[in-house]
């Protein structure tokens, strides 16, 4: 399979880890040589419950036998987007109570942008330095890392960034502004929480001047940091809010979600605001639903706190400056970037997956499944210290 990887598939970045996958089953993924690897990453996030949840697969299976696609988005009446948009607004506060279905979170990312400006009539949106909410024109254009962006300008026009956890620029929302996106929880900039209530000074300020504030819950959405969203543990409900990744436990899926008075602008002035072909497909809505049943009905998302009491407690050396993030959504800051590419490095080669983040070198992914047990911890984290021991006794 390697060879024709590297000569059919584009690539996305010069050295990918190439393993190849023979299948996967829970908490583990196994290569092609029978080699079993914990996973510590869950699909970037994306594999809520594991691998190969009967649940899931069951639901998948059943609406299968029903019908796959049968008319563009938002035309036809389909139980299995009913169920699954019904059950996001049961569980969210008022007023998010109507909800978008895409393909994937930078979909959403896309769809949100336009609602803002379509709903303010403005056209100006403001990002934080570092954010990042997909990799599309759009929004590519709120990123604010100049790094990804350069080669690929002009992007949209009309964007203004602040820095995140910093009160004075919030002061930059303005009546010239649609909408300010923020990821709830920063990602790619090495998860950094907000601070001081600072999300909720970004909300009043928009309600202030009449902007629309988007979460971005794309990877600290659906259960990952001890709350169904992220911002409910943050005094602040926002606008319109940004879902994928985890949504779908394993399948692509996105959603923005808004009140009804928002979302309703979309439909008129012009018609078909925003249209697609493919969102809200009935099998990824039947994976996605029974991915939140499953998530409701259990004990998964209070636990997701205790394990990461418990990844702390473990993950203490001398290499490892700090644990960031909430939840089963950390990162294990070290030293160096070098530091950071051996850990994780040569725990695949211990059996234990780990990744990078996109914009903090020293920072090393920690997100498994949240149906990670204790003892899966344990190993994983201790085989992380047996790497970081190995890698201090050479210096």
């Amino acid at each position: 399979m390697k060879k024709e990887f590297f000569k059919y598939q584009a690539q996305t970045s010069p050295h990918p880890l190439a393993l190849e996958i023979s299948h996967a089953n829970g908490n583990y993924v196994y290569a092609t040589n029978g080699k079993e690897y914990l996973d510590f990453i869950a699909g970037v996030s994306a594999n809520t419950l594991g691998h190969n949840h009967p649940k899931i697969s069951q639901a998948i299976k059943d609406q299968v036998d029903k019908y796959t696609h049968v008319m563009v988005y938002g035309e036809f009446i389909q139980q299995p987007q009913i169920d699954l948009t019904k059950l996001l607004a049961e569980n969210l506060p008022k007023p998010l109570e109507t909800v978008y279905l895409t393909n994937s979170g930078t979909e959403a990312t896309e769809g949100a942008i336009k609602l803002a400006k379509r709903y303010t009539h403005r056209s100006e949106i403001i990002a934080a330095k570092n954010g990042y909410h997909g990799n599309t024109q759009g929004a590519m254009s709120v990123c604010g890392a100049e790094q990804q962006n350069s080669a690929f300008r002009p992007l949209i026009p009309g964007i203004r960034f602040i820095e995140f956890n910093n009160v004075i620029d919030i002061g930059k929302i303005t009546i010239a502004t649609a909408g300010v996106i923020l990821e709830t929880i920063q990602g790619g900039a090495g998860f950094i929480e907000p601070t001081h209530n600072y999300l909720k000074k970004v909300k009043d300020k928009c309600d202030e001047v009449g902007a629309l504030l988007i979460l971005d819950e794309i990877q600290s959405g659906i259960g990952r940091t001890g709350k169904l969203f992220g911002f409910e543990n943050y005094n602040v409900i926002p606008h319109i809010i940004v879902a994928g990744k985890g949504l779908g436990g394993g399948m692509p899926i996105g959603a923005f979600i808004s009140s009804h008075e928002i979302m309703s602008c979309l439909k008129q002035q012009p018609k078909l605001g925003h249209i697609t072909t493919f969102g809200g497909h009935p099998v990824i809505a039947a994976a996605a639903n029974a991915t939140l049943l499953e998530l409701l009905n259990s004990n998964l998302i209070e636990d997701t706190l205790q394990k990461e009491e418990l990844i702390r407690k473990l993950l203490v050396h001398p290499l490892i400056t700090e644990i960031r993030g909430k939840g089963l959504m950390l990162a294990a800051i070290v030293e160096t970037d070098e530091i950071a590419s051996k850990v994780i490095l040569n725990c695949i080669d211990k059996g234990l997956l780990l990744f990078w983040l996109l914009f903090e070198g020293k920072a090393i992914r920690i997100t498994p499944p949240l149906t990670i047990s204790e003892e899966e911890i344990f190993k994983g984290c201790n085989l992380i210290i047996e790497v970081l021991n190995d890698i201090l006794a050479e210096y």
